[in-house]
């Protein structure tokens, strides 16, 4: 039997191996979405380590779910419908989307109303909440919603957003400090409840 079982066994060594040492290390390994991590997570950290100073953080980024048996991981921050069985699971965030544009671009064309965005740049990314979605709720017809780029990551077409590309679909988690320091603006007041929200994510062994 132990060819068939080496790999299971090898995996219960190593999980029990983390739980025994890890407790004490005083390294907290996360891991989470680039996007994510770049625009929130990071810009919270100091705040962070001046409560936590004991703990010296070890920060991942990656898209794939983490496989806690096997990666030297404590906790991640995913982003769905908090269905992960087996796992501890706390909701973090909730997430509103919103079209978002630079100071400078709505200053050049200026966007009084939600049919304006006929003469601007539509930005796009792989969020379930489209433009067409939008424009839906927003009650506007005869504008081509699919049209203008598209970028894979929610970071960079923020960024794009920032440097005065076009107009996005900002996800309010990703975009609250850029609208806070002045860098995005939000011209319209429709927005819709994202399909997904963040939450955090660890096993039921270590949650505490």
């Amino acid at each position: 039997y132990l060819p068939a079982v080496r790999d299971a066994l090898d995996t219960l060594a190593a999980a029990t191996e983390r739980l025994r040492g890890g407790v004490d290390s005083g390294i907290l390994t996360v891991t989470t979405m680039d996007s994510f991590a770049a625009a929130w997570l990071v810009p919270r950290l100091k705040r962070f380590r001046a409560a936590h100073g004991d703990l010296d953080l070890r920060l991942q980024t990656a898209d794939e779910l983490v496989d806690f048996t096997r990666a030297d991981v404590d906790m991640a921050v995913r982003y769905g419908r908090g269905q992960w069985p087996g796992l501890h699971i706390t909701r973090l965030l909730s997430e509103d989307i919103f079209p978002v544009c630079s100071p400078a671009l709505c200053a050049r064309r200026p966007l009084r109303t939600p049919a304006d965005l006929a003469h601007h740049t539509l930005l796009h990314d792989d969020m379930t909440i489209t433009w067409e979605v939008w424009l839906r709720a927003a009650g506007i017809t005869g504008i081509e919603a699919r049209r203008g780029p598209f970028f894979q990551s929610s970071y960079l077409v923020m960024n794009a957003a920032i440097a005065g590309d076009g107009v996005a679909l900002g996800r309010s988690a990703l975009v609250a400090d850029a609208l806070a320091e002045g860098r995005l603006i939000r011209p319209f007041t429709v927005s819709l409840p994202a399909d997904y929200a963040y939450y955090v994510v660890s096993p039921e062994t270590t949650a505490e």
